[in-house]
């Protein structure tokens, strides 16, 4: 199975977990062609942290949001295959093996997603605590997707302060993209205090101006 995979991962002062995230992409049983990293304008140590990794790739930009800092990552790759990560979350190891074996099937899948298990603490050895069963992950962390695929529905949408992950989803839908979800385990998610849509107040109104805006462009199609 050939190396075909960039994989982009934004990040805004992501000192307490960046290192674990990198660790997890690098240790892949098929590991990535490159890492990059999108730096939204961090003033804590992950500049430091980041270039510890000597293959990573590091980027920079002035703080605008995790939306665009997703799309400077899939700007700048370079291989057929993008994938992404959060700096807080992490990969189980055989997570881009899965989901190339599944692009290879003859169906011609453009996306292929999986199951994620939610946690908040790591065991003695470093593995995951889950916090309950797996359940189905249409998010960035858990999908591999082929390049000309991803642009063809467009970039992550930056107006949205948060739910561009869902706008994202239904443009993706609507143009009919050839996706399938795995069973199989491909993120582990971290919850933490500092989660983007647990510390927006207004999120639950954000979401749902994202499903108002997929409705009315559904009804035009």
């Amino acid at each position: 199975m050939d190396n075909r995979v960039s994989v982009a991962i934004p990040v805004r002062d992501g000192g307490a977990y960046i290192e674990d995230a990198l660790r997890s992409v690098a240790s892949q049983s098929v590991p990535p062609a490159e890492i990059l990293v999108v730096d939204d304008g961090s003033t804590d140590r992950t500049p430091e942290l980041v270039k510890r990794f000597p293959d990573v790739v590091y980027l920079r930009q002035e703080p605008s949001g995790q939306a665009a800092a997703r799309n400077a990552g899939a700007e700048a790759a370079r291989m057929p295959l993008l994938a992404f990560l959060d700096a807080d979350d992490l990969w189980p190891r055989d997570k881009l093996q899965r989901q190339l074996k599944a692009l290879d099937d003859p169906a011609g899948y453009a996306a292929v997603f999986g199951h994620a298990i939610e946690f908040s603490d790591l065991d003695a050895g470093g593995a995951a605590i889950p916090l309950g069963d797996p359940i189905p992950a249409h998010l960035p962390g858990a999908m591999l997707i082929r390049r000309e695929a991803f642009w063809a529905v467009g970039g992550y949408g930056s107006e949205w302060s948060v739910g561009e992950v869902v706008d994202w989803y239904a443009r993706a839908v609507d143009l009919a993209i050839a996706m399938i979800t795995l069973p199989d385990i491909v993120l582990l998610r971290r919850l933490h205090a500092n989660n983007l849509g647990r510390r927006t107040e207004r999120a639950p109104d954000a979401y749902l101006r994202v499903l108002r805006t997929a409705l009315a462009r559904r009804r035009h199609l």
